[in-house]
């Protein structure tokens, strides 16, 4: 069975559903960084010299066992040359 299928067939049960939404929010915020840092061909040490984060602070945040603020989102964008977009989408409707 593949990830995809398993996800597919979990999505099924309505209580797991929810708790899978229910942490699309952070997860999106944790690829986002994943991402902007990779697409800056940068490791997570060079972004803590170039921002002032401790490396051990960007790992918490990547692995999702510490919730950035909003002036720490900032830093990190700063660090990596970049723009912070906060967006807010309509949900779609199923």
């Amino acid at each position: 069975m593949t990830l995809k299928e398993y996800k597919e067939q979990r999505m099924k049960d309505p209580e797991f559903a929810k708790a899978y939404s229910d942490i699309q929010p952070e997860m999106n915020v944790i690829r986002a960084i994943i991402d902007a840092r990779l697409s800056q061909n940068m490791t997570q040490k060079e972004l803590s010299e170039k921002t002032g984060i401790a490396q051990t602070e960007i790992s918490k945040l990547e692995n999702g066992t510490r919730n950035p603020s909003i002036k720490l989102l900032q830093r990190l964008a700063d660090g990596m040359d970049m723009v912070l977009n906060v967006t807010f989408t309509p949900k779609e409707t199923l």
